[in-house]
């Protein structure tokens, strides 16, 4: 009986080696590691103007830069030191520049990182305005805009200085969260 048992271990170990020896004859090779770099350029422009609409076909913003390059993975824009213009309500655009810039595919988000500012020229119904401020997110389709960083937001006859800013570029309200202060100009007429 102790034979038997033996006998039988060893044709299983036998066919358990057989059977992986098989395997390993007859598996799939090894895949080359794919290549994995930076995010490749669908395609770049040089000294270009882009005009974004929104759903309704209005001007939503426009950027003009010496160089853009459109990510292939997801369809995103790399902007290198452009001037934009964020479309305000009644025509009362906001004129700007940043260090760089990154448009999502659909345009609803843009990121301006470094150094910010922005100009609104005075028209009827809102008074001029300038933003210096750094890495500001806007949604130029909802015409809204903010920073965390510190902003200086100026107008004839005041400062204002605080950090983190927001802005709603349909009702010309700009809001500074924290650390606020403000100079105005005197009044006083001798």
């Amino acid at each position: 009986m102790e034979r038997r048992r033996v006998a039988i271990v060893a044709l299983l170990v036998f066919f358990s080696a057989l059977s992986q020896l098989l395997y390993w004859l007859t598996r799939p090779g090894d895949e080359p590691p794919a290549f994995v770099g930076p995010p490749r350029s669908n395609y770049t422009l040089n000294e270009f103007e882009l005009n974004a609409l929104d759903e309704a076909g209005k001007l939503s913003f426009t950027v003009t830069a010496p160089s853009l390059a459109r990510r292939n993975d997801d369809g995103s824009l790399w902007v290198q030191t452009p001037h934009f213009v964020l479309a305000g309500k009644d025509g009362n655009n906001w004129n700007g520049n940043s260090e760089s810039a990154w448009v999502t595919k659909d345009g609803t988000r843009m990121l301006l990182a470094g150094a910010v500012d922005m100009l609104r020229p005075e028209s009827a119904s809102a008074r001029a305005a300038s933003i210096v401020t750094r890495d500001v997110t806007a949604w130029p389709k909802d015409k809204k805009m903010q920073t965390e960083a510190p902003a200086t937001i100026t107008q004839p006859g005041s400062i204002l200085r605080g950090t983190g800013m927001t802005a709603d570029l349909n009702t010309h309200q700009m809001e500074l969260l924290a650390d606020v202060h403000a100079s105005f100009a005197s009044k006083h007429k001798p």
